[in-house]
């Protein structure tokens, strides 16, 4: 399983999941780092299938509207 990290969440979380063997990224390791968009990890998510961790309510919003991203915890 493939993991995307959101930025309100701890960089520590994302090496803990990397360390443990699951293939995480988060906002900080992207570009744009914690300034990435919320449409931009949603693309990132469904082209790489990646699970999206956040506490930002958008997700939610958009998943039930746009089917995106491609799952969301």
């Amino acid at each position: 399983m493939k993991f995307l990290l959101d930025a309100q969440l701890p960089k520590k979380l994302s090496d803990f999941f990397v360390y443990k063997g699951y293939d995480t990224i988060h906002t900080l390791d992207l570009p744009d780092a914690n300034k990435t968009k919320d449409s931009q990890i949603n693309d990132i998510s469904v082209n790489e299938k990646r699970v999206v961790i956040s506490k930002d309510l958008d997700f939610i919003e958009s998943l039930l509207i746009c089917d995106r991203p491609y799952l969301l915890f």
